[in-house]
């Protein structure tokens, strides 16, 4: 157990120096699918039967859905309110936002997603925020950090729910993130819908792309 958690305690420190480092600048990201485009560019092509296993590990793992945060996970909110994977129900997309209080562009769209938030509401549509920059080398929560997570919040208008990165979330998902903002919907199962969007995006870009989504969740 205790070495489960020194490892843990490594995994938050790295990802949180790969974060500064990551995608968190001045200009929008490319979504992974861009990414996976470039990496598919390499001048060093698969062998067929390479290509074949390729191919048959795709499918395989587009059979088996996993929930992007996982089947179960807890956390708890900036108000210390214990959370579970029970939020996304009720709900046909959420659109979870990964963020750091030290991000710019994040900052700068959370008046925008605030709004978005609202707009979208009666569609059975929220905003789940995930504040990832608040965690101590031994996994316990930065009250300063907390506290001025809140303040953002506050200031920006994203009045929406915020989760801190619990364990649970830090193995199912957080360990992968290597830039903020980075932006993934799920349905009300947790499950991916659509692509895993890296940087930030105007709120008609948003729009744009939440109405894609709901349409295709609500047939």
């Amino acid at each position: 157990m205790k070495n489960h958690r020194r490892r843990l305690s490594f995994v938050a420190v790295a990802m949180a120096l790969a974060l500064m480092l990551g995608a968190c600048g001045g200009q929008t990201a490319s979504s992974s699918s861009q990414q996976s485009d470039a990496q598919s560019t390499s001048p060093s092509a698969p062998s067929q039967e390479a290509s074949e296993e390729s191919g048959s590990q795709e499918e395989s793992s587009v059979a088996e859905v996993t929930p992007v945060f996982g089947e179960t996970f807890t956390s708890e909110d900036l108000e210390g309110n214990a959370v579970d994977q029970t939020i996304f129900e009720g709900h046909d997309l959420t659109m979870v936002n990964i963020w750091a209080t030290f991000c710019g562009p994040c900052l700068d769209e959370m008046p925008d997603l605030g709004e978005l938030n609202t707009q979208y509401a009666d569609q059975n549509f929220q905003i789940v925020g995930i504040v990832v920059d608040v965690l101590n080398q031994d996994l316990t929560y930065n009250e300063e950090q907390v506290a001025l997570a809140k303040e953002v919040v506050e200031k920006t208008g994203a009045s929406y729910t915020h989760l801190l990165p619990s364990t649970d979330l830090l193995m199912n998902k957080l360990i992968y993130v290597t830039g903020v903002p980075e932006t993934v919907f799920v349905d009300s199962e947790g499950n991916q819908v659509g692509e895993s969007y890296l940087g930030a995006r105007s709120k008609e870009e948003w729009s744009e792309i939440i109405e894609e989504l709901l349409a295709e969740v609500q047939g």
